[in-house]
């Protein structure tokens, strides 16, 4: 079953968090991930969030987002990301096929 991890993005230095893109590409390829949106337009409908750059990533399962968000890899640019932003996210399963 996918998963699909949800990032609400706060940019504080787009240079570095371009470093950090740069890093975050290959590693989420190499996890069997895909981006299905990285920072497009959005419209809130309903309710009081705020989003600023929005990014919706598909995992083949919830495990492998977890050992990709855990590891070494991610861990080390997630340090990277952490100087140059700051991020709110979720997971949530999909449907079954």
């Amino acid at each position: 079953m996918s998963a699909y991890v949800i990032f609400d993005v706060e940019i504080r230095d787009m240079t570095k968090y371009q470093e950090f893109v740069k890093g975050v590409k290959p590693a989420i390829d190499a996890a069997g991930a895909r981006y299905l949106a990285r920072g497009g337009a959005h419209k809130v409908y309903e309710g009081d969030w705020t989003p600023r750059r929005i990014v919706v990533l598909e995992f083949p399962s919830v495990s492998a987002w977890e050992t990709f968000y855990n590891g070494p890899t991610y861990q080390g640019l997630k340090a990277v990301r952490d100087q140059c932003s700051s991020a709110r996210l979720v997971s949530v399963e999909g449907l079954d096929p």
